[in-house]
């Protein structure tokens, strides 16, 4: 049997369950071939407790390690969230294939009221009780002043549009850390995530609005947001699996992976936030969609203080023209 073909990834539960979707899928198009995964820490998970000041933590922080393993091949591809995936890559590296995107939109997570009332004790009078809601709760129907975690300044950006009442505060740590926090810290009233994440978490929102799930603490619910009310960062929900530019083998392997529709999406993506500054961490955001022939993008960005809105049509062998096109667009303006 040939060698192993060694999957490079991050240990995180998220990031595992998403090497693993990839393991599977690489076992069942090549059965007699062995493959495993490489699990790497990298520097963005030491620093997940790090804050995101200054406008955020530098690029390439949960993939340089990956990237490495591949360059000295210890590995022979790493599986990513795509918007961990900066835009430029290392001499000698390409993104390989980008797989069929999941849903794209975030999920406004909250403690639910009735559980909160059905589980209660008594309490000093000097003691902050938490606050909850009744399921489907709006950005729009939040109290004024309610506090919303989240670690991303496009998250934060678009609910301040929004909201101005409200207060965002930075929130760091993996998914289960996050909701973790939001259970027992009496200060936050609602987090903001990736509705793909909860769902390779194996996280679903129930026909009451409860957030489920093995390692949900209780009393959680949810509510999917709107891609018109809050606008994906570039690449969300899809993954990209990077690889070494000359090696032929896992290029035939990554073609069979890759998804074409999500990949012309997620290049006019990529092109529009290179031509913006290339970092995850900025208070952009971009969504492309495949209408037929053509890709439609939406893009708005922060940068300049206030909000700038863009979007435009093109075929999609024009995919990263497009993006680099809404990125000069806003530029010009900002």
């Amino acid at each position: 049997m040939a060698a192993p073909i060694y999957i490079a990834t991050r240990g995180s539960a998220l990031a595992l369950a998403q090497a693993n979707l990839i393991l599977a899928q690489c076992r069942a198009l090549i059965p007699d071939q062995a493959f495993d995964l490489k699990v790497i820490k990298t520097t963005g998970d030491q620093l997940q407790t790090a804050a995101l000041a200054g406008g955020g933590l530098p690029k390439g922080l949960f993939t340089k390690e990956l990237e490495a393993a591949l360059l000295n091949k210890e590995a022979d591809l790493a599986v990513h969230s795509l918007k961990d995936l900066p835009t430029e890559l290392p001499a000698g590296l390409k993104l390989g294939a980008a797989t069929k995107r999941a849903d794209a939109r975030d999920v406004l997570i909250y403690r639910d009221v009735e559980y909160l009332v059905a589980e209660a004790e008594p309490q000093p009078a000097s003691r902050k009780l938490k606050r909850g809601f009744r399921p489907h709760l709006t950005i729009g129907s939040l109290p004024g002043g309610a506090v919303i975690g989240t670690s991303s300044p496009r998250r934060g950006a678009q609910l301040l549009e929004r909201r101005p009442d409200l207060k965002v505060v930075p929130l760091r740590g993996n998914v289960g850390t996050r909701l973790k926090k939001l259970s027992e810290q009496t200060e936050l009233d609602a987090i903001i995530l990736a509705a793909a994440g909860l769902e390779r978490l194996q996280f679903k929102i129930g026909p009451i609005g409860w957030l489920e799930g093995s390692d949900v603490p209780p009393g959680l619910a949810a509510t999917y947001l709107s891609l018109r009310e809050m606008l994906p960062c570039v690449g969300q929900a899809a993954l990209g699996i990077e690889i070494r530019q000359n090696d032929t083998r896992i290029s035939d392997l990554c073609a069979k992976l890759n998804d074409e529709e999500t990949l012309s999406c997620v290049t006019a993506e990529r092109a529009f936030l290179s031509g913006m500054g290339g970092g995850c961490q900025l208070a952009v955001a971009a969504y492309a969609e495949m209408f037929g022939e053509e890709i439609y993008l939406r893009a708005l960005s922060y940068l300049s203080g206030q909000v700038q809105r863009t979007e435009a049509r093109a075929p999609a062998a024009e995919a990263e023209r497009l993006g680099a096109q809404l990125a000069l667009a806003l530029s010009t303006h900002s």
